[in-house]
């Protein structure tokens, strides 16, 4: 240590007030100490150097001096070091530079002129406080970290250099060599005066430094072993590879175990694009060592393509009587879908008898949409129909599916990778030209996973689905031999894209008549097995399974009544089971009360309409068709605003559709013989029953319309009429949809009279006949036409009214 030095340090020294050129460091801090090199190609360095050599002496100091300040992140730090210009000249690669020595800490000032282009600054030399006992024994416990740490890096030959140091102060300073400190850790140690604070926090650092060098030593180790056992493993398995070829030379028998993928792929019978892909596959596998995981994946790939039925085809019925027969022993009714079955097959049959085989790389697949509410038939449909044709049957379950890769497959890449539902279909019906039953097609979700109904686009095409490809297998796929079935409850929830690739089979309900017959040759034989019973044991009247369908279950299916019947069953096995009844049982109409009490669907119509403002119209929902109560009342002048209000949960075209009924009659009433006067003062409530079912559409606009007139004319609607129809602000009733399934429904009912759009005519041929034959439909096209129609004469509702 200098006299210099030690002069600065003892402790009431008087600090010194220098003047020099500031040099910024970049992203570099310099201890007292430490000597650094610096080139001189930076303009700020270098104005910094030259300014120094032309002060001379102005410093006191004979030798050029700089003040040496960090830059850290464009921020220059309050601290720095006075730096000594030991020499100035060409580097080993030619550059200029200066190398300049550290010594001591000073604080920095403010900014001042002097020679040369360099920025010039005050500088207040920093006094540290005197070096006590606890300096020096942080000094030891440092200098032995240190010391570990030269060693586990390799650098011996700065273990004596350190060992050497018995200063306190500039055994901390040393610490500005160490590469295992951030630059902002080494600025709070230039920052900081006292060497016993510095210190202190070294040894923290230190050892932080060491638990994590042992920490990586620890991993290194492990790595290590870990490939030595895995180099060794491999070494063992090439011998014991060589050992079982020499074995197979002398007995003639495979050495391996593995599957043989090569003679399996070449016997397999591929089409050609996929045999190459399968070999280019077996080709790698080959190439690949056992202990890659690689090797898993291929032969994953490999065993699902050779299991996929390639060239396996049934051979359709062709008898077509016989086809019809078997889908009429399955199912009463359903007669739209049967007939398209029988021209499916029917086609197929000529053009097997006329020699056309493919045609463009197609041949002639079909893709059926079933459509109706549930519990018609849908699902078990499908096994009909692949029965009548003689093919496999295999169904998709698609209700809440929401990943795209549920369709097409996941890639190999994925851990874990599949090929999609429609490949495992294949695979599993055994055939290319199964019957596939994609069931509850509406049901398909999407979100950040894609969206599965577009993937569905191409396999449900049958102009391109002959070429499908799915992301695991990645070689193409013919499905166009492939009968598709997909079943759905709500149309409008099919996107329009997909409902475009497919042909629209409606399924509608059954009839009571279509009904009996299920229940009779269906329902009742399935569930007397299921109970236990044998065939005869119970027996029910028409008569009982008709008041089943009509007073107990109202519905579109069949669902319900099997699972009345199934609950009758149950109840006679009990009372058998206490000797309540005799082996053999028959239940008539009369005796349902005893097992499935009291009916809970009787007629209401003429009780809900027995008062004017209420009208019975009719809807479709999920569940197929539905009578609906429009129930209509004014409240008392000046109580309310002139306005309408609506309850029961109504969607906006609902409500629109009130609105207008409302506002034809305010401008027509007079025409119509109403006192539409009433609707200036007092406001109006429209309330749909059942307020906890949303409902919505146009149809019920005639039925409001009704139910309003009947409200202010004091007549009420007729009991056994029933409605539907969009109303327009002229009066006009224009087309609705669900025909069909709105008069199947009427009939349930009990209702006698329909009234619906004239222009929905055409829609009356998909009704049976028996319900035709039961109701009588009008066509109305004029809301006066409908007011003649569904209101009580005026004599008669007097009458009502008295």
């Amino acid at each position: 240590m200098s006299d210099y030095d030690s002069t600065l340090r003892c402790e009431g020294a008087m600090t010194e007030l220098l003047t020099l050129p500031m040099l910024p460091l970049d992203d570099l801090v310099v201890l007292p100490g430490m000597v650094v090199p610096l080139q001189l190609a930076d303009s700020e360095i270098r104005s910094a150097v030259e300014a120094a050599q032309l002060s001379g002496g102005r410093s006191g100091d004979a030798q050029a001096q700089v003040l040496l300040v960090p830059r850290l992140d464009g921020k220059y730090a309050t601290s720095g070091t006075i730096g000594v210009i030991e020499q100035v000249g060409r580097m080993r690669g030619g550059e200029h530079a200066a190398v300049v020595r550290a010594t001591v800490r000073a604080r920095i000032g403010t900014g001042t002129t002097g020679p040369g282009a360099a920025l010039w600054v005050e500088a207040t030399i920093s006094v540290e406080p005197p070096v006590g006992e606890r300096a020096h024994e942080l000094a030891r416990e440092y200098k032995s970290l240190a010391t570990i740490i030269l060693q586990q890096r390799g650098a011996w030959q700065f273990v004596d250099s350190v060992q050497g140091i018995s200063d306190p102060a500039a055994l901390a300073d040393l610490a500005g060599y160490a590469p295992y400190l951030t630059n902002e850790q080494k600025l709070w140690l230039l920052e900081t005066a006292d060497p016993a604070e510095r210190l202190e926090r070294l040894v923290d650092w230190s050892r932080e430094h060491l638990a994590e060098l042992d920490v990586a030593e620890t991993i290194r180790k492990d790595v290590q072993e870990g490939m030595d056992k895995q180099q060794r493993e491999f070494l063992l398995r090439q011998q014991l590879s060589a050992i079982r070829k020499e074995l197979s030379e002398l007995t003639g028998k495979a050495a391996s175990q593995d599957p043989d993928y090569r003679a399996r792929v070449e016997t397999a019978g591929l089409p050609d694009k996929v045999l190459e892909a399968a070999l280019a596959e077996v080709d790698k596998l080959e190439r690949t060592s056992d202990q890659s995981p690689e090797v898993g994946w291929i032969r994953t790939w490999l065993d699902t393509i050779l299991d996929l039925p390639w060239n396996t085809r049934t051979d359709d019925a062709y008898d077509i009587a016989g086809a019809r027969a078997v889908l009429d022993a399955d199912h009463a009714g359903l007669d739209d879908v049967k007939e398209r079955i029988i021209e499916y097959l029917a086609v197929r049959r000529r053009r097997v008898d006329r020699g056309m085989g493919v045609i463009g790389g197609r041949r002639s697949g079909a893709v059926l949409a079933l459509v109706g509410p549930p519990g018609v038939g849908k699902t078990s449909l499908g096994e009909s129909v692949a029965r009548a044709m003689g093919r496999n049957f295999v169904r998709v379950a698609l209700g809440g599916v929401r990943d795209e890769a549920e369709i097409r497959g996941h890639r190999r890449t994925y851990v874990g990778a599949l090929p999609g539902r429609i490949v495992r279909a294949i695979k599993e019906s055994g055939s290319m030209n199964p019957v596939v039953l994609l069931d509850e097609v509406d049901k398909l979700g999407s979100d950040y996973r894609g969206d599965p109904t577009a993937a569905l686009l191409e396999v449900l095409d049958p102009a391109q689905n002959h070429t499908f490809r799915d992301h695991y297998l990645e070689v193409e796929l013919d499905l166009s031999d492939v009968l598709f079935l997909s079943t759905a409850n709500v149309l409008e929830s099919i996107p329009a894209a997909l409902l475009d690739r497919m042909e629209l089979v409606r399924l509608d309900g059954y009839t009571e008549e279509e009904k009996i017959t299920i229940a009779r040759d269906h329902l009742l034989p399935r569930q007397l097995e299921r109970a236990g019973m044998e065939a005869g044991e119970v027996t029910m009247s028409d008569e009982a399974l008709g008041r089943l369908a009509a007073e107990y279950s109202r519905e579109a299916g069949v669902r319900d009544l099997e699972r009345l019947i199934a609950r009758i069953l149950r109840k006679v096995a009990a009372k058998a089971a206490m000797s309540e009844v005799t082996e053999q049982v028959s239940i008539g109409p009369e005796g349902l009360v005893e097992y499935v009490g009291r009916p809970r669907h009787t007629p209401e119509s003429a009780e809900r309409t027995a008062v004017p403002g209420v009208a019975t119209g009719l809807a479709v929902t999920g569940a197929g068709g539905e009578v609906l109560f429009v129930e209509a009342a004014l409240a008392e002048a000046g109580t309310g605003s002139p306005e309408v209000t609506l309850t029961g949960q109504l969607g906006d075209v609902m409500k629109e559709s009130a609105q207008i009924a409302l506002s034809y009659l305010r401008s027509h009433g007079a025409l119509l013989g109403l006192p539409v006067s009433d609707l200036a003062s007092h406001g109006v409530h429209v309330h749909v029953p059942a307020g906890a079912v949303p409902k919505d559409g146009p149809s019920a606009g005639v039925t409001m319309t009704t139910a309003l007139a009947s409200l202010l004319s004091g007549r009420p609607v007729r009991s056994d009429v029933a409605m539907t129809g969009e109303v327009s602000l002229t009066g006009r009733v224009l087309p609705i949809g669900g025909v069909k399934q709105k008069l199947l429904a009427a009939h349930r009912a009990g209702l006698t009279t329909v009234l619906i759009p004239s222009r929905n005519e055409p829609d009356l041929d998909d009704v049976p006949a028996t319900v035709r034959e039961a109701l009588t439909v009008r066509l109305v096209s004029d809301v006066r036409e409908v007011l003649e129609l569904a209101l009580e004469p005026v004599g008669l509702a007097q009458t009502v009214a008295a």
